[in-house]
């Protein structure tokens, strides 16, 4: 009675074993298996869609800056201490406002002494010309009066009286205090004015040199000083961006750089903003950085309509359109298949079943794929094979 207990037990484990093996196998395998007389079968759906014309386009996608157009290093144009600062970072400014100011006691006095010097050299050139005129005109009267040769003796009358007597007379004009050498006073004393010109000039400009105006309507970015400071003629003093005229700076891949060029369009969506602006690339670096792994081009774009109250160095999501056709016969690129330069593949779905065609390829957008030949618009093609 054992034996027989023992044996069907046996039995039972052998036929269990034999069940799981059939199973794995079924499963690993992909066949159908008949379960207690029932039949499961895994039908797959092929989606088609219909080939349709349309438009075919393709952006290229990165992270970018928001950054000022144009950004004015500004400074003093003398050296000296700084005495005052009417702004500080963040302040926004008009053309003309003043910005800074130096302790101007030394400049001034220097504009009033070079004033004095000209005033003085002018006083010379005047006097310098009445002496030119007064010899000039003493020169002119000894001329009309100096007898030019001895007079004709008469016969019988002693010569030697007479020829004293023309001598005497020509004698006071060589005497008279004027030599000729006014222009010669003249020339040098328009020199001094010349020289005495150029000096005031140049304190003028010095003394205008010890405030910094705003040269442009901007925000103020940078301050390097405070009052009490020594500063350096020309060194940078304030950092003024033009806020009003704002673009965004953004570094493209190599791979997407080769497509891009000025006067594209694309869009802009600040950040924490679901709003993008319009903008068009207006720069394109003709050289790239590498970071070691990446090389990547610099890309400038200009907003069409730029939005108030920008912030400088807020970032943005820049999207640059790259291809774009109207019009076009296209299907979805996940239809195109073993794509090699312009030739593709797509599954065309008939009556019978699909059929593998050679098409030719123009642009390959985001989306849509454009097909210049081998397809007509209303046949149906597999979507995604």
């Amino acid at each position: 009675m054992s034996t027989v207990t023992g044996q069907s037990r046996s039995k039972r484990r052998v036929r269990w074993i034999g069940a799981a093996i059939v199973l794995v196998a079924a499963v690993a395998g992909g066949i159908t298996l008949a379960v207690a007389g029932e039949e499961t079968t895994t039908t797959i759906k092929v989606v088609t869609v219909a080939v349709d014309r349309g438009e075919v386009t393709l952006d290229v996608a990165t992270t970018g800056t928001v950054e000022p157009a144009t950004t004015r290093s500004l400074a003093f144009a003398t050296g000296g201490t700084v005495a005052s600062v009417a702004v500080r970072a963040g302040n926004k400014v008009e053309a003309g406002d003043q910005l800074a100011v130096l302790d101007k006691t030394d400049a001034t006095e220097d504009v009033t002494g070079a004033r004095e010097k000209l005033a003085d050299a002018q006083a010379r050139l005047a006097d310098a010309g009445d002496n030119a005129a007064a010899a000039t005109a003493s020169a002119t009267a000894c001329a009309v009066a100096t007898p030019t040769a001895a007079p004709v003796v008469a016969a019988g009358q002693p010569s030697a009286p007479v020829v004293a007597a023309a001598t005497t007379a020509a004698t006071p004009c060589a005497t008279r205090g004027f030599p000729n050498t006014g222009s010669d006073q003249v020339l040098s004393a328009e020199q001094a004015v010349n020289n005495a010109v150029v000096q005031l000039e140049k304190a003028a400009e010095a003394l205008a040199g010890t405030v910094i105006k705003a040269p442009i309507a901007g925000t103020v970015v940078s301050i390097a000083g405070s009052v009490g400071d020594q500063v350096k003629a020309g060194s940078t003093f304030i950092g003024l961006a033009d806020t009003y005229d704002m673009q965004v700076s953004a570094d493209f891949p190599e791979a997407d750089a080769g497509s891009l060029a000025k006067g594209q369009t694309g869009t802009v969506t600040l950040a924490d903003s679901d709003e993008s602006y319009d903008a068009k690339v207006v720069q394109v670096d003709p050289v790239g950085t590498s970071d070691g792994t990446l090389v990547r081009y610099g890309v400038l774009l200009a907003f069409t309509d730029a939005p108030s109250e920008l912030l400088v160095g807020q970032s943005a999501q820049v999207q640059v359109r790259t291809g774009e056709v109207t019009a076009a016969i296209r299907v979805p690129s996940t239809a195109v298949h073993d794509v090699a330069g312009e030739s593709g593949t797509v599954l065309v779905r008939g009556g019978e079943g699909s059929v593998e065609r050679t098409v030719t390829v123009g642009l390959r957008g985001d989306q849509y794929t454009e097909i210049t030949d081998g397809l007509t618009e209303g046949e149906l093609v597999v979507r995604s094979w």
